[in-house]
């Protein structure tokens, strides 16, 4: 037999999907994955005093005009690179809906990398875990896309803007 026609089951079988996780919300509630099925979304991890947070306003934009066609964004908060958020989570909340009116679920602030690297993280960034590819978190505003069943369909460049061509185009495919 050709060493070419060995194939890892895993990847065989539907890879996994994001809907299996549930985190906590900067309210302190439940945020269940699962309720996402069905939807788009734009997973990304943001930060309060980054030069790329003036991203918070494309990516409310973006909401507005997908979210009644199935996009939902999840912002994750992270302290990852160089204590750009160090803010706590009702400064957090306080900051994105003063300055940018965020409506667009934000999470409780989590490691994006590293030893305490949080499991949907691990999931994004490991191709073992999500059956799509490895990446690695570049710096705060990477963008991760999710299609409908949950899978992972690429990943975006912090310093790409939301309303970049490839994102524009995956949501309209």
């Amino acid at each position: 037999m050709c060493a070419n026609s060995f194939v890892s089951l895993k990847f065989m079988n539907e890879p996994s999907s994001i809907h299996q996780f549930t985190t906590v919300t900067l309210e302190g509630k439940p945020f269940n994955f699962a309720d996402l099925k069905g939807k788009k979304i734009l997973v990304v991890n943001t930060a309060s005093q980054c030069g790329l947070t003036h991203q918070y306003e494309t990516l409310q934009k973006l909401y507005d005009q997908y979210k009644s066609k199935g996009l939902v964004i999840v912002a994750f908060p992270c302290n990852d690179f160089m204590n750009q958020e160090s803010g706590t989570a009702e400064e957090i909340k306080e900051f994105c809906q003063r300055n940018y009116g965020v409506t667009f679920p934000v999470m409780e602030k989590i490691h994006v990398k590293g030893n305490e690297q949080h499991p949907i993280y691990k999931w994004l960034t490991s191709r073992e875990e999500n059956g799509f590819r490895n990446s690695w978190v570049k710096w705060n505003f990477q963008k991760y896309l999710i299609d409908e069943k949950g899978h992972l369909n690429g990943t975006v460049s912090p310093w790409s803007k939301p309303d970049t061509k490839k994102i524009i185009e995956w949501l309209n495919n």
